[in-house]
């Protein structure tokens, strides 16, 4: 009966994604970024919040500054990393390099 009750409620659940976006800043050229993303199973809370909690602690992540880490759920973000200054770059004008 649970199963089938968790069957039924899933297509209408949530989807997360967490998204990783770094910086690349050399002088004398424009800034480019690249997208990483990894998209969970609708509902898939638990395993969205504990991959964004890997990503945030990792030193890795922290070496490779600028960057900026994004938990999404529905394509709104509820929690967000930064390191490195990423608030001094204009985003807007920056072309994504995939």
């Amino acid at each position: 009966m649970k199963r089938l009750l968790k069957k039924a409620i899933k297509p209408f659940l949530p989807s997360y994604e967490v998204t990783c976006t770094t910086y690349q800043i050399i002088p004398g050229l424009p800034v480019t970024k690249k997208l990483s993303t990894h998209s969970f199973e609708k509902g898939a809370s638990k395993e969205a919040k504990e991959f964004y909690g890997k990503v945030v602690s990792s030193d890795f992540t922290k070496k490779l500054a600028p960057v900026e880490v994004q938990l999404k759920v529905a394509g709104i973000t509820i929690k967000k990393a930064q390191y490195g200054p990423i608030d001094n770059l204009n985003k807007a004008k920056i072309p994504a390099q995939n």
